[in-house]
Protein backbone atom coordinates (compact mmCIF):
# COMPACT_ATOMS: atom_id res chain seq x y z
CA UNK A 1 0.00 0.00 0.00
CA UNK A 2 0.96 3.94 -0.48
CA UNK A 3 2.05 5.57 2.39
CA UNK A 4 -1.82 7.38 3.49
CA UNK A 5 -4.49 7.16 1.49
CA UNK A 6 -3.93 10.31 -0.43
CA UNK A 7 -2.53 10.20 -4.47
CA UNK A 8 0.24 12.19 -3.49
CA UNK A 9 2.08 8.98 -1.62
CA UNK A 10 1.22 7.31 -4.39
CA UNK A 11 2.85 9.59 -6.98
CA UNK A 12 6.43 10.29 -4.71
CA UNK A 13 6.35 5.95 -4.63
CA UNK A 14 5.61 5.79 -8.41
CA UNK A 15 8.41 8.24 -9.16
CA UNK A 16 11.24 6.38 -7.10
CA UNK A 17 10.37 3.48 -8.87
CA UNK A 18 10.60 4.73 -12.30
CA UNK A 19 14.04 6.32 -11.12
CA UNK A 20 15.33 2.83 -10.44
CA UNK A 21 13.26 0.36 -12.81
CA UNK A 22 12.40 1.92 -16.02
CA UNK A 23 11.16 1.34 -18.49
CA UNK A 24 8.23 -0.90 -17.56
CA UNK A 25 8.49 -4.50 -17.98
CA UNK A 26 12.31 -4.22 -18.46
CA UNK A 27 12.74 -6.95 -16.32
CA UNK A 28 9.96 -9.16 -17.77
CA UNK A 29 9.76 -12.30 -20.01
CA UNK A 30 7.10 -11.32 -22.22
CA UNK A 31 5.11 -14.40 -23.40
CA UNK A 32 3.24 -13.06 -26.39
CA UNK A 33 -0.31 -13.34 -24.67
CA UNK A 34 -2.57 -11.31 -23.21
CA UNK A 35 -2.26 -7.16 -22.83
CA UNK A 36 1.27 -7.36 -22.44
CA UNK A 37 2.34 -8.51 -25.90
CA UNK A 38 4.80 -6.34 -26.36
CA UNK A 39 8.73 -7.13 -26.09
CA UNK A 40 10.11 -6.26 -22.72
CA UNK A 41 12.39 -3.28 -23.68
CA UNK A 42 16.05 -2.87 -22.09
CA UNK A 43 17.37 0.20 -20.65
CA UNK A 44 19.56 1.94 -22.61
CA UNK A 45 18.35 5.41 -22.01
CA UNK A 46 19.91 7.20 -19.10
CA UNK A 47 16.44 8.66 -17.48
CA UNK A 48 15.07 11.37 -15.49
CA UNK A 49 12.16 11.86 -13.24
CA UNK A 50 10.13 14.99 -12.68
CA UNK A 51 6.49 15.68 -11.55
CA UNK A 52 3.85 18.23 -11.78
CA UNK A 53 4.97 18.81 -15.07
CA UNK A 54 3.65 19.78 -18.18
CA UNK A 55 2.30 22.94 -20.31
CA UNK A 56 -0.95 25.58 -19.93
CA UNK A 57 -3.51 22.99 -21.02
CA UNK A 58 -2.11 20.02 -19.54
CA UNK A 59 -0.27 18.96 -16.34
CA UNK A 60 1.48 14.87 -15.87
CA UNK A 61 1.60 13.82 -12.46
CA UNK A 62 5.19 12.43 -13.59
CA UNK A 63 7.37 12.95 -16.47
CA UNK A 64 9.80 10.41 -17.10
CA UNK A 65 13.07 11.76 -19.65
CA UNK A 66 14.46 8.93 -21.30
CA UNK A 67 17.99 10.68 -22.70
CA UNK A 68 20.96 10.24 -24.43
CA UNK A 69 23.86 9.29 -21.59
CA UNK A 70 26.77 11.05 -23.95
CA UNK A 71 24.18 14.20 -24.77
CA UNK A 72 22.88 14.48 -20.85
CA UNK A 73 26.73 14.21 -19.66
CA UNK A 74 27.23 17.17 -22.61
CA UNK A 75 24.08 19.17 -21.17
CA UNK A 76 25.91 19.81 -17.83
CA UNK A 77 28.36 22.16 -19.02
CA UNK A 78 25.42 24.17 -19.04
CA UNK A 79 25.22 24.24 -15.34
CA UNK A 80 22.61 22.33 -12.85
CA UNK A 81 19.49 25.22 -13.07
CA UNK A 82 17.50 25.05 -16.35
CA UNK A 83 17.23 27.00 -18.78
CA UNK A 84 13.95 28.76 -19.63
CA UNK A 85 12.42 29.90 -23.53
CA UNK A 86 14.57 32.82 -23.72
CA UNK A 87 17.75 30.99 -22.41
CA UNK A 88 17.19 28.21 -24.73
CA UNK A 89 16.79 30.40 -27.75
CA UNK A 90 20.28 32.21 -27.14
CA UNK A 91 22.27 29.30 -26.30
CA UNK A 92 21.15 26.84 -28.92
CA UNK A 93 21.55 29.49 -31.71
CA UNK A 94 24.89 31.42 -30.03
CA UNK A 95 27.72 30.95 -32.60
CA UNK A 96 31.21 29.04 -32.74
CA UNK A 97 32.17 32.74 -33.56
CA UNK A 98 31.95 36.47 -32.24
CA UNK A 99 29.00 37.57 -33.77
CA UNK A 100 26.21 40.57 -32.87
CA UNK A 101 23.77 38.98 -31.10
CA UNK A 102 20.59 40.31 -33.96
CA UNK A 103 23.12 38.73 -36.41
CA UNK A 104 23.73 35.06 -34.93
CA UNK A 105 20.35 34.44 -33.29
CA UNK A 106 17.19 33.82 -35.59
CA UNK A 107 14.53 36.82 -34.84
CA UNK A 108 12.60 35.72 -31.38
CA UNK A 109 9.26 36.93 -32.53
CA UNK A 110 9.42 39.17 -29.91
CA UNK A 111 11.16 43.06 -29.65
CA UNK A 112 14.91 42.76 -29.71
CA UNK A 113 15.25 44.22 -26.25
CA UNK A 114 14.18 40.97 -24.41
CA UNK A 115 16.73 38.97 -26.31
CA UNK A 116 19.30 41.54 -25.34
CA UNK A 117 18.61 40.93 -21.27
CA UNK A 118 19.12 37.31 -21.87
CA UNK A 119 21.98 37.79 -23.60
CA UNK A 120 23.12 39.43 -20.64
CA UNK A 121 21.14 36.40 -18.09
CA UNK A 122 22.99 33.70 -20.23
CA UNK A 123 26.23 35.54 -19.79
CA UNK A 124 26.21 35.95 -16.32
CA UNK A 125 24.84 31.83 -15.78
CA UNK A 126 28.55 31.08 -17.83
CA UNK A 127 25.82 29.25 -20.62
CA UNK A 128 27.68 32.09 -23.72
CA UNK A 129 30.57 34.20 -23.64
CA UNK A 130 29.87 38.40 -24.17
CA UNK A 131 31.95 40.97 -25.15
CA UNK A 132 30.90 44.66 -26.00
CA UNK A 133 32.41 45.97 -29.95
CA UNK A 134 31.74 49.55 -29.77
CA UNK A 135 27.69 49.85 -29.52
CA UNK A 136 27.31 46.20 -30.73
CA UNK A 137 26.91 43.54 -27.56
CA UNK A 138 28.42 39.98 -29.30
CA UNK A 139 27.97 36.68 -28.36
CA UNK A 140 29.74 33.32 -28.74
CA UNK A 141 29.05 29.56 -27.82
CA UNK A 142 31.03 28.24 -24.58
CA UNK A 143 29.94 24.66 -26.23
CA UNK A 144 27.40 23.30 -28.75
CA UNK A 145 23.88 22.79 -26.62
CA UNK A 146 23.54 18.73 -27.30
CA UNK A 147 20.69 16.77 -28.71
CA UNK A 148 20.18 14.94 -25.22
CA UNK A 149 16.54 14.34 -24.75
CA UNK A 150 15.47 11.24 -27.04
CA UNK A 151 11.94 10.37 -25.45
CA UNK A 152 9.18 12.04 -23.49
CA UNK A 153 6.95 9.51 -21.07
CA UNK A 154 3.87 11.25 -19.34
CA UNK A 155 2.26 8.69 -16.13
CA UNK A 156 -0.45 10.00 -15.02
CA UNK A 157 -1.20 8.12 -11.29
CA UNK A 158 -4.56 6.94 -10.02
CA UNK A 159 -4.01 4.85 -7.22
CA UNK A 160 -7.72 3.95 -6.80
CA UNK A 161 -9.26 3.69 -10.40
CA UNK A 162 -13.04 3.33 -10.10
CA UNK A 163 -15.23 4.53 -12.70
CA UNK A 164 -15.82 7.77 -12.36
CA UNK A 165 -11.81 8.59 -12.21
CA UNK A 166 -11.75 6.31 -15.37
CA UNK A 167 -14.33 8.85 -17.03
CA UNK A 168 -12.22 12.19 -16.04
CA UNK A 169 -9.17 10.33 -16.99
CA UNK A 170 -9.71 9.06 -20.14
CA UNK A 171 -10.58 13.01 -21.98
CA UNK A 172 -7.42 13.88 -20.37
CA UNK A 173 -5.50 11.19 -21.93
CA UNK A 174 -7.63 11.32 -25.12
CA UNK A 175 -5.80 14.88 -25.70
CA UNK A 176 -2.35 13.49 -24.89
CA UNK A 177 -2.72 10.94 -27.65
CA UNK A 178 -4.37 13.97 -29.96
CA UNK A 179 -1.68 16.56 -28.87
CA UNK A 180 1.53 14.68 -29.08
CA UNK A 181 3.65 16.50 -27.11
CA UNK A 182 4.49 12.60 -25.13
CA UNK A 183 5.80 9.86 -27.15
CA UNK A 184 4.47 7.82 -24.79
CA UNK A 185 1.36 7.57 -22.06
CA UNK A 186 0.93 5.38 -19.11
CA UNK A 187 -1.70 5.01 -16.52
CA UNK A 188 0.08 4.26 -13.14
CA UNK A 189 -2.45 2.12 -10.65
CA UNK A 190 -2.32 0.39 -7.28
CA UNK A 191 -2.48 -3.46 -7.96
CA UNK A 192 -5.47 -4.78 -6.25
CA UNK A 193 -4.46 -8.34 -7.03
CA UNK A 194 -7.56 -9.66 -9.13
CA UNK A 195 -6.92 -11.95 -12.33
CA UNK A 196 -8.00 -8.85 -14.61
CA UNK A 197 -6.86 -5.51 -13.10
CA UNK A 198 -10.14 -3.32 -12.79
CA UNK A 199 -8.00 -0.50 -14.74
CA UNK A 200 -8.52 -3.15 -18.08
CA UNK A 201 -12.28 -2.90 -17.66
CA UNK A 202 -12.28 0.91 -17.41
CA UNK A 203 -12.45 3.03 -21.09
CA UNK A 204 -8.86 4.38 -21.82
CA UNK A 205 -7.68 5.08 -24.85
CA UNK A 206 -6.29 2.23 -26.27
CA UNK A 207 -3.02 4.34 -27.07
CA UNK A 208 -2.37 4.42 -23.67
CA UNK A 209 -0.57 1.67 -21.05
CA UNK A 210 -1.08 0.38 -17.86
CA UNK A 211 0.85 -0.40 -15.21
CA UNK A 212 -0.03 -2.15 -11.84
CA UNK A 213 2.43 -1.01 -8.94
CA UNK A 214 2.25 -3.06 -5.70
CA UNK A 215 4.40 -1.60 -2.70
CA UNK A 216 4.28 -4.37 0.06
CA UNK A 217 4.99 -3.69 3.00
CA UNK A 218 3.10 -0.22 3.61
CA UNK A 219 4.08 2.53 5.95
CA UNK A 220 5.36 1.76 9.36
CA UNK A 221 4.19 4.66 11.48
CA UNK A 222 6.65 3.44 14.96
CA UNK A 223 9.93 2.61 12.65
CA UNK A 224 11.58 6.20 11.56
CA UNK A 225 13.50 3.75 8.94
CA UNK A 226 10.36 2.27 7.83
CA UNK A 227 9.95 -0.91 6.48
CA UNK A 228 11.75 -3.10 3.51
CA UNK A 229 9.22 -2.41 0.71
CA UNK A 230 9.19 -4.40 -2.36
CA UNK A 231 8.05 -3.08 -5.62
CA UNK A 232 6.12 -5.05 -7.98
CA UNK A 233 4.83 -3.71 -11.19
CA UNK A 234 2.85 -5.64 -13.59
CA UNK A 235 2.48 -4.42 -17.27
CA UNK A 236 -1.17 -4.89 -17.46
CA UNK A 237 -1.12 -3.36 -21.27
CA UNK A 238 1.56 -1.98 -23.66
CA UNK A 239 1.24 1.56 -25.03
CA UNK A 240 1.47 2.52 -28.44
CA UNK A 241 4.00 5.45 -29.52
CA UNK A 242 2.18 8.64 -30.07
CA UNK A 243 4.45 10.54 -31.93
CA UNK A 244 3.43 12.25 -34.65
CA UNK A 245 4.65 11.50 -38.37
CA UNK A 246 6.37 14.81 -38.99
CA UNK A 247 7.88 15.08 -35.48
CA UNK A 248 11.62 15.48 -36.65
CA UNK A 249 9.90 18.80 -38.86
CA UNK A 250 7.96 20.29 -36.20
CA UNK A 251 9.99 22.82 -34.77
CA UNK A 252 7.37 24.24 -32.13
CA UNK A 253 6.89 20.72 -31.28
CA UNK A 254 10.57 20.69 -30.23
CA UNK A 255 10.59 23.61 -28.75
CA UNK A 256 8.00 22.79 -26.08
CA UNK A 257 9.65 19.24 -25.26
CA UNK A 258 12.89 21.03 -24.28
CA UNK A 259 11.55 23.42 -22.44
CA UNK A 260 9.50 20.82 -20.71
CA UNK A 261 12.92 18.88 -20.21
CA UNK A 262 14.74 21.40 -19.21
CA UNK A 263 12.59 22.43 -15.86
CA UNK A 264 12.18 18.51 -14.92
CA UNK A 265 16.18 18.61 -15.77
CA UNK A 266 16.19 21.61 -13.28
CA UNK A 267 13.86 20.34 -10.85
CA UNK A 268 13.22 16.73 -10.26
CA UNK A 269 10.42 15.57 -8.32
CA UNK A 270 11.79 15.71 -5.18
CA UNK A 271 11.18 19.29 -4.96
CA UNK A 272 8.09 18.65 -2.60
CA UNK A 273 10.36 20.17 -0.13
CA UNK A 274 9.87 23.39 -1.85
CA UNK A 275 6.26 23.62 -1.64
CA UNK A 276 5.98 22.40 1.83
CA UNK A 277 7.41 23.12 5.44
CA UNK A 278 10.07 21.01 6.65
CA UNK A 279 10.78 23.77 8.92
CA UNK A 280 7.61 22.56 10.94
CA UNK A 281 8.42 20.75 13.80
CA UNK A 282 6.16 17.98 12.84
CA UNK A 283 7.29 17.58 9.36
CA UNK A 284 9.56 13.90 9.25
CA UNK A 285 10.74 12.01 6.40
CA UNK A 286 10.08 8.11 6.52
CA UNK A 287 12.23 5.86 3.98
CA UNK A 288 9.70 3.45 2.11
CA UNK A 289 11.50 1.36 0.33
CA UNK A 290 13.99 3.23 -1.60
CA UNK A 291 11.72 6.31 -1.49
CA UNK A 292 11.90 8.94 1.12
CA UNK A 293 8.34 10.59 1.81
CA UNK A 294 7.14 13.52 3.94
CA UNK A 295 5.40 12.28 7.01
CA UNK A 296 3.76 14.28 9.85
CA UNK A 297 3.88 13.30 13.55
CA UNK A 298 0.84 15.86 13.73
CA UNK A 299 -1.19 13.85 11.73
CA UNK A 300 0.72 10.52 12.19
CA UNK A 301 0.52 9.63 8.57
CA UNK A 302 1.73 11.17 5.56
CA UNK A 303 0.10 14.41 4.54
CA UNK A 304 -1.06 16.17 1.11
CA UNK A 305 1.52 18.88 -0.45
CA UNK A 306 -2.08 21.10 0.08
CA UNK A 307 -2.19 20.34 3.72
CA UNK A 308 1.63 20.93 4.69
CA UNK A 309 1.30 25.08 4.57
CA UNK A 310 1.35 27.58 6.60
CA UNK A 311 -1.99 27.68 7.07
CA UNK A 312 -2.11 23.91 8.53
CA UNK A 313 -3.60 24.37 11.97
CA UNK A 314 -0.62 21.97 13.56
CA UNK A 315 1.96 24.21 12.36
CA UNK A 316 4.50 25.07 14.29
CA UNK A 317 7.96 26.71 13.60
CA UNK A 318 10.95 24.77 14.96
CA UNK A 319 12.16 25.83 18.24
CA UNK A 320 15.18 27.69 18.41
CA UNK A 321 16.91 25.29 20.39
CA UNK A 322 16.96 23.19 17.29
CA UNK A 323 19.01 24.99 15.57
CA UNK A 324 21.62 25.95 17.54
CA UNK A 325 24.25 24.57 15.78
CA UNK A 326 25.43 26.69 12.74
CA UNK A 327 22.10 28.88 13.52
CA UNK A 328 21.36 30.82 11.46
CA UNK A 329 23.31 30.09 8.54
CA UNK A 330 22.91 25.99 8.87
CA UNK A 331 19.63 26.42 9.94
CA UNK A 332 17.58 23.24 11.78
CA UNK A 333 16.00 20.00 10.77
CA UNK A 334 14.28 21.67 7.80
CA UNK A 335 17.19 22.86 6.67
CA UNK A 336 19.07 19.57 6.61
CA UNK A 337 15.93 17.97 5.06
CA UNK A 338 16.39 19.98 2.26
CA UNK A 339 20.28 19.49 1.93
CA UNK A 340 19.59 15.31 2.18
CA UNK A 341 16.83 15.46 -0.92
CA UNK A 342 18.84 18.11 -3.10
CA UNK A 343 21.46 15.64 -2.64
CA UNK A 344 19.92 12.58 -3.46
CA UNK A 345 18.43 14.27 -6.51
CA UNK A 346 21.98 15.18 -7.39
CA UNK A 347 23.40 11.84 -7.03
CA UNK A 348 20.55 10.34 -9.51
CA UNK A 349 22.04 12.84 -12.57
CA UNK A 350 25.75 11.84 -11.43
CA UNK A 351 24.36 8.17 -11.72
CA UNK A 352 22.61 8.76 -15.28
CA UNK A 353 25.59 10.68 -16.72
CA UNK A 354 27.90 7.75 -15.59
CA UNK A 355 26.26 5.54 -17.93
CA UNK A 356 28.16 7.02 -20.75
CA UNK A 357 31.34 6.29 -19.20
CA UNK A 358 30.24 2.22 -18.31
Amino acid sequence: MAPGTAEFGFELLVCRWAESAWPPGSHEDADGSGAASAPARAREDAVLVARQLGTQERRWDTVVLECDPAGLAARARFGERELDSDLLHVVRNAPEEWAWYRDALPHPGYPWRYVRAAVHRAAGRGVVEKRRRGNRIEIRRVAPYPNWLRRIVAVENKPDLDASAARALSAQLEHDVETGLADEIWVATEATGDRIEPALLEGLPVDVGIVALSFDGGDDAASPAGPHVRTDASVEWYPSEVTPPDADRDEERRRRRLELAERAYGRGWRSYHETMRPDCRHFELRRIGRALVPHCAAKSRSQTAAECAGSCPDFEPEPPAWRTRGWPIEGGPGKGIKRLLAGRREWIRDRERERERT
